[in-house]
């Protein structure tokens, strides 16, 4: 997919201060400091779209980036052991929630895993919320450059047993090298693909953004 334009739009914590927008979104979520701020980056082939940090729990808020003029990619909080104040950590879950829970215009949400960690409570967690409201979801484990290639089908392994998925709904992913870029794009290519027929948001209109570089 070949982004021409991205834009951030607004943050909001609640669905009064959502974007009055009609425009298909994917979100993006993930535990605090798992590197879902440089997969972002990397899809949009922008360096610093969303802001990245070693200090985990920087995102705090739900952030709406415009991509191409035809669909929206939304930054969802990092959740885990973050160091932040605990009742800004009480409020991600519900905020998390909530977002997937009532906003219509919803197509899919990416979950990001570190392929070093075993998914913990709050990943399942994320994963029962998604199948309870029937999100697709598009499961990605970075930093797969962190391991020798040796290591990584082991690791994976743990990932997948622990998940309770099948091994193909994984893709493997590296910012640093772009491994798996292609990968990650055709799997959210193909939840905008679903798009209702009858909105009247047309991705493939603008030509370039289904185009692979």
């Amino acid at each position: 997919m070949k982004i021409i334009s991205a834009e951030f739009v607004k943050s909001a914590t609640r669905p009064a201060n959502y974007p009055d927008s009609l425009l298909p979104e994917v979100a993006f979520a993930g535990r605090s400091n798992v590197g879902k701020s440089s997969l972002i980056n990397v899809l949009v082939n922008r360096k610093h779209l969303v802001r990245t940090s070693s200090t985990p729990g920087r995102t705090q808020l739900i952030n709406f980036f415009a991509l191409n003029g035809c669909f929206s990619l939304v930054d969802l909080p990092g959740y885990g052991f973050a160091k932040v104040p605990l009742e800004v950590k009480k409020q991600w879950g519900p905020m998390i929630r909530t977002y997937m829970e009532v906003r219509e215009n919803l197509r899919g949400v990416v979950l990001i895993l570190d392929i070093r960690r075993v998914p913990g409570a709050e990943d399942l967690q994320m994963l029962d919320w998604l199948e309870e409201f029937g999100v697709p979801t598009i499961l990605v484990v970075t930093k797969i450059d962190k391991l020798p290639r040796g290591q990584r089908e082991r690791h994976l392994k743990q990932i997948v047993d622990t998940c309770g998925l099948d091994k193909e709904a994984f893709c493997l992913f590296s910012a640093q090298t772009r491994e798996g870029l292609e990968d990650v794009w055709e799997r959210i290519e193909a939840v905008l693909a679903n798009e209702n027929p009858d909105s009247e948001v047309d991705c493939n209109s603008t030509g370039p953004l289904l185009e692979h570089e």
